[in-house]
Protein backbone atom coordinates (compact mmCIF):
# COMPACT_ATOMS: atom_id res chain seq x y z
CA UNK A 1 0.00 0.00 0.00
CA UNK A 2 2.51 2.42 1.27
CA UNK A 3 5.19 1.09 -1.90
CA UNK A 4 1.93 1.97 -4.20
CA UNK A 5 1.19 5.58 -2.81
CA UNK A 6 5.11 6.47 -3.06
CA UNK A 7 4.57 5.17 -7.08
CA UNK A 8 2.19 6.79 -7.87
CA UNK A 9 3.65 9.83 -6.09
CA UNK A 10 6.42 10.09 -7.86
CA UNK A 11 5.04 8.80 -11.06
CA UNK A 12 2.20 11.41 -11.11
CA UNK A 13 4.62 14.26 -10.11
CA UNK A 14 6.65 14.37 -13.30
CA UNK A 15 3.47 15.83 -14.90
CA UNK A 16 1.74 18.47 -15.24
CA UNK A 17 -1.52 18.04 -17.40
CA UNK A 18 -3.44 21.34 -18.20
CA UNK A 19 -7.11 21.09 -19.35
CA UNK A 20 -8.39 23.03 -22.19
CA UNK A 21 -9.28 27.04 -20.92
CA UNK A 22 -6.48 26.84 -18.11
CA UNK A 23 -2.85 27.44 -17.55
CA UNK A 24 -0.79 26.04 -15.39
CA UNK A 25 2.00 28.08 -12.98
CA UNK A 26 5.19 26.64 -11.59
CA UNK A 27 6.84 27.28 -8.08
CA UNK A 28 10.21 26.13 -8.03
CA UNK A 29 12.08 25.79 -4.51
CA UNK A 30 15.09 27.29 -5.80
CA UNK A 31 13.64 30.22 -8.50
CA UNK A 32 10.26 31.01 -6.81
CA UNK A 33 6.99 31.16 -9.16
CA UNK A 34 8.60 31.07 -12.60
CA UNK A 35 7.84 33.00 -15.18
CA UNK A 36 7.13 30.61 -18.08
CA UNK A 37 3.19 30.00 -17.83
CA UNK A 38 2.41 26.08 -19.40
CA UNK A 39 -0.94 25.95 -21.59
CA UNK A 40 -2.90 23.23 -22.23
CA UNK A 41 -1.68 19.79 -22.45
CA UNK A 42 1.00 17.47 -20.62
CA UNK A 43 3.75 19.38 -19.29
CA UNK A 44 6.87 17.87 -17.27
CA UNK A 45 8.01 19.23 -13.83
CA UNK A 46 10.19 18.20 -11.00
CA UNK A 47 8.70 15.92 -8.32
CA UNK A 48 9.02 17.49 -4.70
CA UNK A 49 10.74 20.38 -5.54
CA UNK A 50 8.50 21.96 -7.86
CA UNK A 51 4.57 22.49 -7.30
CA UNK A 52 2.03 23.20 -10.25
CA UNK A 53 -0.96 25.59 -9.49
CA UNK A 54 -3.79 25.83 -12.12
CA UNK A 55 -5.96 29.02 -13.17
CA UNK A 56 -8.80 29.31 -15.02
CA UNK A 57 -8.25 31.30 -18.22
CA UNK A 58 -11.57 31.16 -19.67
CA UNK A 59 -13.73 34.22 -19.45
CA UNK A 60 -16.08 34.32 -15.77
CA UNK A 61 -18.64 36.19 -14.97
CA UNK A 62 -18.58 37.85 -11.87
CA UNK A 63 -22.52 38.49 -11.01
CA UNK A 64 -23.73 41.29 -8.59
CA UNK A 65 -27.06 40.79 -7.60
CA UNK A 66 -28.87 41.41 -4.51
CA UNK A 67 -29.48 38.01 -3.55
CA UNK A 68 -25.60 36.81 -4.58
CA UNK A 69 -24.19 34.31 -0.96
CA UNK A 70 -20.95 36.18 0.39
CA UNK A 71 -20.07 33.31 2.56
CA UNK A 72 -17.23 32.12 0.31
CA UNK A 73 -14.72 35.58 0.01
CA UNK A 74 -13.65 34.14 -3.05
CA UNK A 75 -17.19 33.43 -5.02
CA UNK A 76 -17.45 35.07 -8.27
CA UNK A 77 -19.73 37.53 -7.56
CA UNK A 78 -21.10 40.68 -5.16
CA UNK A 79 -24.31 42.26 -3.43
CA UNK A 80 -25.85 44.75 -5.50
CA UNK A 81 -23.90 48.29 -5.30
CA UNK A 82 -25.57 51.20 -4.17
CA UNK A 83 -24.27 54.89 -4.98
CA UNK A 84 -25.95 58.30 -5.15
CA UNK A 85 -25.72 59.92 -8.48
CA UNK A 86 -24.88 63.56 -9.90
CA UNK A 87 -28.50 64.83 -9.33
CA UNK A 88 -28.92 63.26 -5.48
CA UNK A 89 -30.42 60.27 -5.95
CA UNK A 90 -29.62 57.48 -4.19
CA UNK A 91 -29.48 54.45 -6.60
CA UNK A 92 -28.87 50.50 -6.14
CA UNK A 93 -27.76 48.60 -9.35
CA UNK A 94 -27.29 44.97 -10.63
CA UNK A 95 -24.89 43.85 -13.12
CA UNK A 96 -22.42 41.72 -14.39
CA UNK A 97 -18.35 41.60 -15.21
CA UNK A 98 -16.81 39.69 -17.59
CA UNK A 99 -13.30 39.48 -17.15
CA UNK A 100 -10.76 36.98 -17.40
CA UNK A 101 -6.63 35.99 -16.58
CA UNK A 102 -4.28 37.42 -18.81
CA UNK A 103 -2.50 34.24 -20.02
CA UNK A 104 0.61 35.64 -20.22
CA UNK A 105 1.15 37.18 -16.58
CA UNK A 106 -0.86 34.38 -14.91
CA UNK A 107 2.58 33.61 -12.88
CA UNK A 108 2.99 37.74 -12.01
CA UNK A 109 -0.61 37.58 -10.37
CA UNK A 110 0.29 34.70 -8.34
CA UNK A 111 3.46 35.83 -7.35
CA UNK A 112 2.20 39.41 -6.13
CA UNK A 113 -1.39 38.83 -5.33
CA UNK A 114 -1.48 34.87 -4.73
CA UNK A 115 -4.88 32.84 -5.48
CA UNK A 116 -7.29 35.18 -3.71
CA UNK A 117 -7.43 37.77 -6.48
CA UNK A 118 -11.60 38.05 -6.20
CA UNK A 119 -11.29 39.33 -2.62
CA UNK A 120 -7.83 41.16 -2.96
CA UNK A 121 -8.64 42.71 -6.41
CA UNK A 122 -12.05 42.25 -8.23
CA UNK A 123 -14.50 43.44 -5.84
CA UNK A 124 -12.80 46.08 -4.47
CA UNK A 125 -12.19 47.55 -7.45
CA UNK A 126 -15.41 46.86 -8.89
CA UNK A 127 -17.57 48.74 -5.82
CA UNK A 128 -15.36 51.55 -5.80
CA UNK A 129 -14.78 52.14 -9.63
CA UNK A 130 -18.80 51.36 -10.22
CA UNK A 131 -19.46 53.76 -7.36
CA UNK A 132 -17.56 56.44 -9.28
CA UNK A 133 -18.95 56.57 -12.66
CA UNK A 134 -22.25 56.22 -11.38
CA UNK A 135 -21.65 59.40 -9.12
CA UNK A 136 -20.61 61.57 -12.09
CA UNK A 137 -24.30 60.70 -13.94
CA UNK A 138 -27.34 62.04 -13.38
CA UNK A 139 -30.16 59.20 -13.06
CA UNK A 140 -31.63 59.97 -16.46
CA UNK A 141 -28.22 59.91 -17.92
CA UNK A 142 -27.71 56.46 -16.50
CA UNK A 143 -30.58 55.04 -18.04
CA UNK A 144 -30.44 56.95 -21.24
CA UNK A 145 -26.64 56.15 -22.25
CA UNK A 146 -26.32 52.54 -20.55
CA UNK A 147 -23.82 51.47 -23.53
CA UNK A 148 -21.42 54.42 -23.08
CA UNK A 149 -21.63 53.93 -18.97
CA UNK A 150 -21.01 50.26 -19.21
CA UNK A 151 -17.87 51.43 -22.03
CA UNK A 152 -17.11 53.53 -18.99
CA UNK A 153 -17.18 51.19 -16.08
CA UNK A 154 -15.06 48.64 -18.40
CA UNK A 155 -12.63 50.87 -18.69
CA UNK A 156 -11.64 52.40 -15.35
CA UNK A 157 -12.45 48.70 -14.11
CA UNK A 158 -9.25 47.72 -17.01
CA UNK A 159 -6.95 50.50 -15.09
CA UNK A 160 -6.91 48.68 -12.28
CA UNK A 161 -7.40 45.22 -13.24
CA UNK A 162 -4.67 45.07 -15.68
CA UNK A 163 -2.05 46.11 -13.25
CA UNK A 164 -2.49 42.98 -11.74
CA UNK A 165 -2.90 40.63 -15.21
CA UNK A 166 -6.20 40.38 -15.32
CA UNK A 167 -8.73 41.49 -17.95
CA UNK A 168 -12.26 43.17 -18.16
CA UNK A 169 -14.09 42.19 -21.74
CA UNK A 170 -16.93 44.15 -20.23
CA UNK A 171 -19.58 45.21 -17.62
CA UNK A 172 -23.24 45.10 -18.34
CA UNK A 173 -26.34 46.72 -16.24
CA UNK A 174 -29.12 44.18 -15.49
CA UNK A 175 -30.93 46.51 -13.04
CA UNK A 176 -30.86 50.21 -12.33
CA UNK A 177 -33.41 50.82 -8.89
CA UNK A 178 -34.00 54.28 -7.44
CA UNK A 179 -34.25 54.24 -3.90
CA UNK A 180 -36.15 57.68 -3.13
CA UNK A 181 -35.73 58.08 0.66
CA UNK A 182 -33.24 55.97 2.04
CA UNK A 183 -35.06 55.39 5.32
CA UNK A 184 -37.83 53.45 3.57
CA UNK A 185 -38.22 50.96 0.96
CA UNK A 186 -41.81 51.98 0.32
CA UNK A 187 -41.12 54.52 -2.79
CA UNK A 188 -38.32 52.16 -4.23
CA UNK A 189 -38.34 51.85 -7.90
CA UNK A 190 -37.04 49.89 -10.93
CA UNK A 191 -36.23 52.57 -13.21
CA UNK A 192 -33.83 49.77 -15.94
CA UNK A 193 -34.50 46.14 -16.00
CA UNK A 194 -32.84 44.37 -18.57
CA UNK A 195 -34.80 40.94 -19.66
CA UNK A 196 -33.52 38.27 -21.94
CA UNK A 197 -35.00 39.95 -25.07
CA UNK A 198 -33.47 43.51 -24.23
CA UNK A 199 -30.85 44.68 -26.80
CA UNK A 200 -27.93 46.96 -26.15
Amino acid sequence: MVVSFLVDEVVGGFFVNVPPGHVACIHDLGRGVLKKVKGPGLHLKIPFWQRAKLFNAQILEYLIRHDFDLTNKEAMGDEDITAKTADGKNIQVEGSILLKLDRARASELWENIGENFISKIVRPAARSRIRSVLSELTLNQLTSYRTQVEEKIKKELNQIFNQSGLICHGFLLSEVKDLGDPKTTQDDKVVFKKTPSSKS
